[in-house]
């Protein structure tokens, strides 16, 4: 199985690259990360079209995450990092693809430092890290994929 993650940096304004990059790749997966578009802004006609299904977790002029599924309807497990129920940002999404149970995350840069952006990016990482733990316990193959934002 191809897998493959690319951070789109703004999915409607990109997408004739994403869509040439699709064909010309192929892969089987992918995990797009900061589409900077709502929910009902996601071009999913465009991707079926391409023959790829789509699960996405949109947010306006920022963020944002996808999992795409050649000739197949990805499954979604689980929209948003668990452990924080007042977090909005759309992070991360979750989902079935082919027997793969795909985490396709969105991390924070956290700059500057030290501040509130780096405490959230740390506590965000923390969550992962628990949320990953769980994961290992599956009786399925596991991939955590994206932008972990960590130079």
């Amino acid at each position: 199985m191809k897998i493959a993650t690319f951070n789109v940096n703004g999915i409607n304004g990109r997408l004739p690259l994403l869509l040439e990059w699709l064909e010309e790749s192929q892969p089987d997966a992918v995990c797009l990360q900061e589409l900077k578009a709502p929910d009902e802004k996601f071009p999913a006609a465009a991707l079926e079209k391409a023959g790829y299904g789509a699960v996405w977790h949109g947010q306006s002029r920022w963020n944002g995450v996808a999992i795409l599924g050649r000739d197949c309807e990805p499954v979604e497990t689980r929209r948003g990092l668990p452990g924080d129920p007042d977090d909005t940002h759309s992070r991360y999404i979750e989902a079935a693809v082919c027997g793969v149970l795909i985490g396709c995350l969105y991390a924070r840069n956290g700059n500057p430092v030290p501040g509130p952006k780096f405490d959230y990016k740390l506590r965000w990482h923390e969550r992962l890290n628990d949320h990953a733990s769980g994961l290992l316990e599956l009786d399925c193959p596991i991939v955590l994929a994206g932008d972990y934002n960590v130079i």
